[in-house]
């Protein structure tokens, strides 16, 4: 159970294979994602918010029956993490509401390929609010979020370390994505900009 109406209502909105567990470590949570396409890796992001719900988008049919595809439509990012700590007593002014969008690569990506996979994520939540809005009868459902973008490369070094590419924005937008090359950890904050 979360403390957040719209996790708890996605959390029965959405089925559980296209969900992953937060893990409990240490009084902190964490979540493991992984890119099982080519070259499997895993990234574990820590310190993640209790109430966060980590949905596989690509877990969503691609309705390539429907659309034809052309503009990139059909495409999803790998994983959407919905936090909603605007619940908690010490609440700071800073927006406690996030959606992050992630999408990991294993090898040569095409920006605008991820570009357009972030999009299709991003469409997928937009189809989510529609549905908690019109059929749950919730007219608020997954308002309030800032949205942040981040593009997750395994590339072959010796070394394994974190490179960012830097970003004159705050990553809000699919074309300012935040791009990480090589993480062996990620930190919950440094995806939402803190």
């Amino acid at each position: 159970m979360y403390d957040s109406a719209d996790l708890n209502m996605l959390d029965r909105l959405i089925q559980d294979s296209a969900k992953v567990p937060l893990i409990q470590k240490y009084d902190k949570f964490q979540v493991i994602l992984t890119e099982d396409h080519g070259i499997n890796y895993q990234v574990p992001i820590i310190q993640v918010p209790k109430n966060t719900l980590v949905i596989k988008s690509d877990k969503f049919p691609t309705l390539k029956d429907f659309f034809q595809g052309n503009q990139g439509e059909c495409k999803r990012a790998d994983y959407i993490l919905i936090s909603d700590d605007s619940q908690q007593k010490n609440q700071q002014k800073n927006q406690q509401k996030f959606m992050i969008f992630i999408e990991m690569k294993a090898g040569k990506a095409i920006e605008k390929e991820v570009i357009q996979q972030l999009k299709g994520a991003e469409c997928l939540i937009a189809y989510c609010q529609k549905i908690g809005q019109l059929f749950w009868d919730s007219p608020n459902f997954l308002t309030g979020y800032e949205y942040r973008f981040v593009s997750l490369k395994h590339i072959n070094i010796p070394k394994r370390s974190t490179r960012e590419k830097p970003s004159p924005q705050k990553c809000d937008r699919p074309e300012n994505m935040l791009k990480i090359y090589s993480p062996s950890t990620l930190l919950f904050n440094r995806l939402i900009g803190n």
